[in-house]
C-alpha cells in the first residue's frame, strides 16, 4: 500500500533478500533496469534483470538460455517443438509474437535462413509487439541475415547478427565464440546478455559481417577434419599408433582444431560425440562455398570439402561428424567401414 511522504512521493515496501534485511523503495524506478533502494538510511541501486525473449530450443539454444536463466532474467520462450528443455521458471509462449510483445531483445537459435525469415515476419505483425532488437545466433549464411534484417528494419527493429562457434561443449559452458556484426550502440546493448554465454567479438557494423566470419571459420574447421581424418588413416595404415601421431602433429606444424581436441577427446575414445551432424556440417560447408562463388573467391578446395561432406551425409545422415574418421579409413562409402 502506498501512503503519502515528502510531497506525496510514494513509500513502498519491499521484500529484498535476507542478508539485507528490511528495504524501502522510494519514488518511482528512474529507469527500466534499476531499483532505488534506502537501506539503513542510505539511498543505493540495484540492479534488476531485463526480461529476455528467447525463440529456438534446440541443441544449442537451450544450453545457451539456460545461462540467462542463472544470471536471474526473467524468460519468454518459444519453440515449435522442444518447450520441454526450457530453463525452469521460464514462461512458455504460446507463439514468437507472444515473445515479441514480452520483452524489447528476442534472442532467436534457429536451424536455417528460411525459418529466421519467417520468425522475422512474425515479430514485425506482433500484437502489441515490445521487441527492439533481434539476436540471431544461428548459422543462415549472409543472404538471409541481410534479407532478415530488411524484413525487420522496416518496423524499426534492428538486427543483431551474433552467430556462435563451439557446439554443444561451448554451449554447455558458456564458452562459445560470439561473432556480433551490428553498429557499434547495438553491440553495447546486447554485450553483456552475450557474455554470459560466450566470449562475444564485435566483427564489423553490418549484418552478414557474423555470418562471414562464422563461415569461414566452419569452413577451416570441416576442412581440418577431413584432412586430419585422411592423415590418422594413412598413418595408421603404416602402423604407427594414433596416439603417438597425435602427439607429434601437435608438437609440430600440423597441428589444428582436429588433432587437438576432436581426436583425442571423440575419436581417440570412440566416443564419436561432438554434438554436431553430418547434416549441419555439410549445410555450413555448402554455405560457404555458395557465399564464396557469389564473392568470386577461388573455391577449389571449398568444392572438394563440400563434395566429402555432402557424400558423408547422404551415406551416414544424421551422424556425428567425428564419425568422419572411421568413415574415411573404411573408404569414405565402401561398405563394411567402421561404425
Amino acid at each position: 500500500m502506498c501512503r503519502p511522504w515528502a510531497g506525496s512521493v510514494p513509500l513502498l515496501v519491499v521484500a529484498v533478500r535476507r542478508k539485507l534485511g528490511a528495504a524501502f523503495r522510494i519514488g518511482r524506478p528512474c529507469h527500466r533496469h534499476h531499483d532505488k533502494l534506502v537501506i539503513k538510511g542510505e539511498l543505493k541501486e540495484q540492479a534488476v534483470a531485463e526480461t529476455i525473449g528467447w525463440i529456438g530450443l534446440g541443441s544449442i539454444g537451450h544450453r545457451m538460455v539456460r545461462h540467462l536463466a542463472e544470471a536471474g532474467h526473467p524468460l519468454v520462450v518459444a519453440d515449435i517443438a522442444n518447450t520441454g528443455s526450457a530453463p525452469p521458471g521460464a514462461r512458455i509462449a504460446t507463439s514468437n509474437g507472444e515473445v515479441a510483445a514480452s520483452a524489447d531483445i528476442v534472442i532467436l537459435s534457429l536451424p536455417n535462413g528460411r525459418i529466421t525469415e519467417t520468425v522475422a515476419r512474425e515479430i514485425v505483425a506482433a500484437k502489441g509487439r515490445r521487441a527492439r532488437i533481434v539476436v540471431e545466433t544461428s548459422t543462415i549464411g549472409i543472404a538471409a541475415a541481410e534479407f532478415a534484417a530488411r524484413i525487420l528494419r522496416e518496423a524499426d527493429i534492428e538486427l543483431v547478427d551474433a552467430p556462435v562457434s563451439g557446439g554443444i561443449a561451448g554451449a554447455e559452458k558458456a564458452t562459445l565464440a560470439v561473432m556480433v556484426a551490428c553498429p557499434e550502440q547495438s553491440f553495447a546493448r546486447v554485450q553483456p546478455l552475450l557474455a554470459l554465454m560466450g566470449k562475444p567479438f564485435h566483427v564489423g557494423p553490418r549484418p552478414g559481417q557474423g555470418q562471414a566470419v562464422k563461415l569461414l571459420n566452419n569452413f577451416l574447421s570441416a576442412t581440418a577434419l577431413a584432412a586430419t581424418s585422411e592423415a590418422v588413416a594413412f598413418g595408421t595404415a603404416q602402423g604407427l599408433p594414433m596416439q603417438t601421431i597425435l602427439d607429434v602433429v601437435n608438437a609440430a606444424t600440423g597441428r589444428n582444431t582436429a588433432t587437438d581436441d576432436k581426436f583425442p577427446r571423440r575419436i581417440l575414445t570412440e566416443r564419436y560425440d561432438a554434438g554436431f551432424t553430418t547434416t549441419l556440417q555439410a549445410k555450413d560447408v555448402r554455405l560457404y562455398l555458395e557465399n564464396a562463388r557469389a564473392a568470386g573467391i577461388a573455391d577449389e578446395i571449398a568444392s572438394v570439402i563440400d563434395a566429402v561432406w555432402s557424400k558423408m551425409d547422404a551415406d551416414m545422415p544424421g551422424a556425428d561428424i567425428t564419425r568422419m574418421y572411421p568413415y574415411t579409413k573404411g573408404g569414405r562409402g565402401r561398405k563394411g567401414r567402421d561404425s
